[in-house]
């Protein structure tokens, strides 16, 4: 391998190196912010439930609202789970990407 091939490869290894970061961090950030926003969401139904079995005027209707609440935030954290499943996997993907190209030019050069 000669030097100038040599000084390409690595810089193509670091260009792969940086781009991979980006990618990283784009996909952490947007990770972050659905769950921030999901436990504020989250936060808020919780604290209007509790004000209105607080506010109930039967034992009754203080159980109906909390089953409901517990049934919504159910759904709800299954739907999120699953969103911030599908993020991962697409974050693993991306991460992946700036791989390929390189292990394929190490491939090549043997």
């Amino acid at each position: 391998m000669s030097p100038e091939e040599m000084q390409k490869f690595s810089k193509d290894q670091m260009d792969t190196a940086m781009n991979c970061f980006g990618s990283w961090n784009k996909s952490a950030q947007a990770i972050a912010v659905e769950v921030a926003d999901y436990s504020k969401k989250s936060l808020e139904g919780m604290a209007a439930t509790w004000e209105k079995v607080l506010s109930s005027k039967s034992p009754e209707k203080a159980i109906e609202l909390q089953s409901d609440y517990m049934k919504t935030s159910y759904e709800g954290f299954i739907a999120e789970a699953s969103k911030l499943g599908e993020m991962y996997v697409d974050f693993a993907k991306e991460a992946y990407k700036p791989f390929e190209s390189v292990l394929a030019k190490a491939s090549a050069m043997k």
